[in-house]
């Protein structure tokens, strides 16, 4: 029986996975935005209140759209719903143990390999490799055209950012952001904004 579920944010992230529900033959109820009025039209999709609103829905399944990933977990700490894992029919996915927590998204070309583990409420965004044996904690972000070797690890909120690519058997310290086109050869161990080829730290 298809889902009907309720998307947290309202912006074009929240099109995207708007696109993803409706391609996977769920439904999408709505939107939920603090900051969008209620009532508007988002790709035709109505917003139909605020965050605090989701009461009203609770008995349907929950997605968040939104690319902060502090904000992520404030909103998945606060709601005691459902959450819906979002995953793009053309997305591949391996069949061998791979594992993927709630309320995190895989959006279309994306590869996520044998036996790579994705935490809750992580975004593997369009065209992102996760190779096999990859471990990625809660709330990560893989940016589109991003490429992780095999056996990486990326802790909790770090961002991988557009055509960034990681070296095998490399890891990621927790609360970093690895810049667009950056290249990680090494572990990075100090949370912070990486960027370059190879990546360093900038701030």
């Amino acid at each position: 029986m298809p889902e009907s579920v309720v998307i947290i944010g309202a912006s074009g992230h929240g099109k995207v996975i708007a696109d993803i529900i409706i391609k996977s033959g769920d439904r999408v109820v709505g939107f939920l935005d603090d900051g969008v009025e209620k009532g508007t039209l988002v790709a035709g999709i109505e917003v139909l209140g605020t965050v605090d609103d989701y009461v009203k829905w609770a008995d349907f399944s929950f997605v968040t759209a939104i690319g902060d990933p502090y904000v992520r977990e404030k909103i998945a700490d606060k709601l005691p719903v459902k959450w819906y894992t979002a995953i793009h029919p053309a997305a591949v996915i391996s069949s061998l143990d791979v594992k993927i927590g709630e309320g995190t998204v895989v959006m279309a070309n994306a590869v996520i390999n044998s036996c790579a583990k994705i935490g809750k409420h992580c975004i593997i965004n369009t065209s992102a490799v996760v190779e096999h044996d990859n471990v990625l904690e809660d709330f990560v972000h893989i940016s589109p055209n991003a490429a992780l070797a095999g056996a990486v690890q990326v802790g909790k909120f770090t961002h991988i950012g557009v055509g960034a690519c990681v070296k095998q058997v490399t890891s990621i310290a927790p609360n970093c952001t690895i810049g667009a086109g950056a290249a990680v050869v090494k572990n990075i161990n100090e949370k912070g904004i990486y960027a370059g080829t190879p990546a360093r730290k900038i701030k």
